[in-house]
């Protein structure tokens, strides 16, 4: 028989659950419904005036070029980081899930970088990547490579991607670790005993099912790239040099809190979470299908 939880009071399940409800809904849903009648609003310079302009803002955002750099780029970063956090947080799994001595200590390093907030990782990255003070950058220097992320777009695109990449490869490694070590072993053996060799054994046996493990951390690292990057690039670029770094959120903040243009701000966000719905809908649409539960 099925155990079922018995309140005494009928308003008991509803109080237990209200103040999470009231915190989705002050910090969540009253905030986009802000954005969505922002968005059909113009203020004056000074914010003494307003006026309702219906769908100007977003007609005006799509005239602009640098808007549409601005998606492309954003898909870029985004691919990039979640392509090279998920091969490699996947290959450290594989690593630490095998017999080691201070194997422990080992996934609990891996675990570390987690912990650190967006800004300290771009700080951190800029000490030892700098042009100038860098460790990092010295080694490039005497290899011949001319590293200047303050100046070349590319190396500076490069860096943001290596900065949040390393930031969520913990988070990765993390579920990829679990789900390795939920594989019953009897099925590898099985594997192993028809002859197959270990590589043969991991993309025909493992990583099939892997891929529940795989789905949904490729959803996580989409909405990470998309939102969560804002710290790094602040911290580090600031969108430069030349806005080659300029991803879409960062852009809503350039335009809304330095520019002063609130109302196209407001568009941006709210075009920017359609994406991400979008994108996330699609994903569970098609990739979704490829996934053994």
């Amino acid at each position: 028989m099925q155990k079922q939880s018995i309140f005494q009071s009928k308003l008991l399940p509803y109080a237990l659950v209200a103040p999470q409800l009231a915190i989705v809904l002050i910090f969540f849903y009253w905030p986009a419904l802000q954005a969505v009648i922002q968005s059909f609003l113009l203020q004056d310079a000074f914010g003494l005036s307003t006026s309702f302009v219906w769908f100007e803002n977003y007609i005006d955002l799509f005239k602009e070029p640098a808007y549409f750099e601005a998606i492309v780029r954003t898909f870029a970063f985004s691919f990039a980081i979640a392509l090279s956090s998920l091969s490699l947080a996947l290959l450290l799994a594989v690593m630490a899930d095998k017999p080691l001595r201070g194997g422990t200590v080992y996934r609990t390093l891996l675990i570390w970088p987690y912990a650190v907030a967006p800004p300290v990782v771009g700080v951190l990255w800029i000490f030892m990547l700098h042009p100038s003070l860098g460790v990092l950058s010295r080694y490039l220097r005497g290899m011949g490579i001319d590293w200047n992320p303050l100046l070349d777009g590319n190396q500076a695109a490069t860096l943001i991607i290596l900065a949040a990449a390393w930031k969520q490869i913990s988070y990765n490694f993390l579920f990829f670790l679990a789900g390795l070590q939920s594989i019953p072993k009897s099925v590898l053996e099985a594997a192993a005993i028809d002859g197959a060799r270990p590589m043969r054994r991991f993309w025909t046996v493992t990583f099939p099912l892997l891929s529940p493990t795989i789905f949904f951390l490729l959803v996580v690292n989409i909405v990470y790239a998309f939102f969560d990057t804002f710290g790094i690039i602040d911290t580090m670029t600031r969108g430069g040099p030349g806005k080659s770094t300029e991803t879409l959120v960062y852009k809503v903040y350039t335009d809304g809190l330095l520019g002063g243009n609130l109302g196209s701000s407001a568009a941006q966000s709210v075009i920017l979470m359609i994406m991400v719905i979008v994108l996330t809908g699609i994903q569970f649409r098609f990739v979704e299908r490829k996934v053994t539960y």
